[in-house]
């Protein structure tokens, strides 16, 4: 294990902005990863469900989906890198890691992607290495002002929007997160417009391949799943679909009663995490989610909901973690993230058929 240092990253959504804060971490060393991935892969191995029906939405991936799964479950077990944060890590380094540990998929962040181009690294060479890595590429994190009431800043947004589709489509993948960042709340007349807006950056998917999934942030404008249902089904798009989080349905005082009135089938992807009991859902901060298992959500209910509900997509494991980061290394968080995430859909899904 490498020394400690402190760097500033991306971590909280606060009343409509992005804060940075200061986190202490270890350096990457691999030095436990085999070790780590050899006793992840015995407990893959002891997984018996069996897989589920086939998506009802088109998904673009990396892989043929029945190549080297270490698990039998009827989704896929993926990472969002804003999991490595911390490490720095270039993400050819991430990819290489992630596909390492097992999982199936990867969520990326356009900002790494885009540091990696700078520097000389080609868009070929990602895809070629997601492929070799067997790795589905999920869903792109990117931020822009798609939905701002401003109509330049909307222009401006689909211009980057566009771009960063015609990265992703290059790299295999088929879908990018758009929050609805610039807003601080939704105003409950301007719903249609805000499903136009939704609309026009799902019709630049039409050209480009790739389709913006409709994002709820919990401490954000649009945090209310039934808004971001209303606004998703009222875009009249057929590729129009949500990215939900399991952090953020519970941090935007959402009820998991009715999650499965959703159709599962629509939605590509679900952020993976836990949150705590205490403090109260309304006072959490994205460094509050924890893995899956250490916290409160009752997935015994809530998995089985989405699977009946068609859900075959990826759950993607999302932490901003300064704990974890402090005392783990990546691979340790890797192993750990695959390992938890891996137990608590397959207890959930015990007798499930």
């Amino acid at each position: 294990m490498q020394g400690v240092r402190v760097l500033e990253i991306l971590v909280l959504w606060n009343d409509g902005a992005i804060t940075m804060l200061p986190i202490t971490h270890k350096r990457m060393s691999t030095s436990s990863f085999s070790r780590r991935n050899a006793l992840k892969t015995g407990l893959a191995a002891s997984l018996g469900l069996s897989s589920g029906l086939a998506f009802s939405m088109d998904t673009k991936v990396s892989r043929k989906e029945s190549d080297t799964k270490g698990h039998n479950l009827p989704f896929r077990v993926s990472l969002n890198t804003s999991t490595l944060m911390a490490y720095e890590l270039p993400v050819d380094q991430q990819i290489d890691l992630i596909a390492g540990a097992g999982f199936d998929g990867t969520e990326l962040w356009m900002r790494d992607i885009q540091a990696y181009l700078e520097k000389g690294g080609s868009r070929a060479g990602l895809r070629e290495k997601l492929e070799a890595g067997n790795l589905v590429l999920e869903n792109i994190i990117g931020f822009s002002n798609w939905c701002h009431d401003d109509p330049e800043e909307r222009k401006k947004a689909l211009e980057v929007l566009r771009q960063e589709m015609e990265i992703i489509a290059d790299l295999g993948g088929g879908y990018i997160a758009t929050p609805v960042m610039g807003m601080t709340q939704l105003d409950p007349a301007n719903f249609d417009a805000y499903a136009e807006r939704y609309r026009a950056i799902l019709e630049l998917g039409d050209q480009t391949g790739v389709y913006p999934l409709l994002e709820l942030w919990g401490m954000g404008a649009l945090h209310k799943v039934s808004d971001c249902a209303q606004i998703t089904i009222a875009s009249g798009h057929p590729k129009a679909a949500m990215l939900l989080d399991i952090y953020h349905v519970h941090r935007g005082g959402n009820t998991w009663d009715t999650v499965d009135v959703l159709n599962g089938g629509r939605m590509p992807v679900i952020h993976m995490n836990d949150y705590p009991a205490t403090p109260a859902w309304n006072e959490l901060t994205d460094g509050d989610r924890v893995l899956p298992g250490e916290g409160s959500c009752p997935f015994g209910t809530v998995i089985p909901k989405l699977y009946h509900a068609g859900f075959r997509g990826g759950f993607s494991v999302e932490l901003f973690n300064q704990g974890y980061w402090a005392k783990w290394d990546a691979a340790e968080m890797l192993a750990q993230s695959y390992a938890c995430t891996v137990e608590v859909l397959r207890k959930a899904m015990e007798g499930v058929g």
